[in-house]
């Protein structure tokens, strides 16, 4: 894939609302991680997995943007630099989904499932951070379906999310590195 030359990726992290501690830790070393290689973070704004991703980001220094599904801007957890409330409940999974250059999905539901799903249909690579639980590790990274319109890639650590990025993107993830 070509690294778009006039902005920074951008990541739709997607996954539980009410994730293990371990997950949690996770996906705040992964907001770190991110925003140290330039890259916005997409969230759906609100806590768990989300909230997670966004502290870490912003505690790096990255740009954090939350797509709330209520219209209402106070529901964004506080870690969001920008906040885009839609009003639309869950139907703004696609929007998040769409976000991103690429979606990392960690553990998650039925939410999380249908954001998976619009990248795969809408073609964004999706990365699952193996071992976190829910959809992300009941998916085998098989295509979904038969349109490979994206493709699916299982990680299991920091360093294999980056490379994969890297891989997908070239070694310069942000337009500003």
């Amino acid at each position: 894939m070509k690294r778009p030359a006039h902005r920074p990726l951008q990541a739709a992290v997607i996954g539980d609302a009410s994730p293990p501690p371990e997950v949690a830790q996770a996906a705040e070393q992964l907001g770190r991680r991110l925003a140290r290689l330039g890259i916005t973070v997409i969230t759906g704004g609100l806590g768990g997995v989300m909230e997670a991703v966004s502290r870490g980001a912003r505690q790096a220094g990255g740009l954090v943007v939350g797509i709330v599904p209520s219209s209402r801007l106070e529901e964004a957890n506080p870690w969001c630099t920008v906040v885009l409330p839609t009003g639309l409940g869950h139907a703004r999974n696609v929007l998040t989904a769409l976000a991103g250059d690429l979606v990392i999905a960690l553990g998650g539901g039925a939410g999380t499932l249908s954001e998976i799903c619009f990248a795969w249909i809408h073609g964004r690579p999706i990365l699952l951070w193996e071992g976190s639980g829910g959809w992300t590790d009941r998916l085998e990274g098989a295509p979904l379906d038969s349109r490979a319109s994206s493709t699916i890639h299982r990680c299991r650590s920091l360093d294999e999310i980056e490379r994969v990025i890297r891989e997908l993107f070239g070694d310069a993830p942000s337009a500003s590195l």
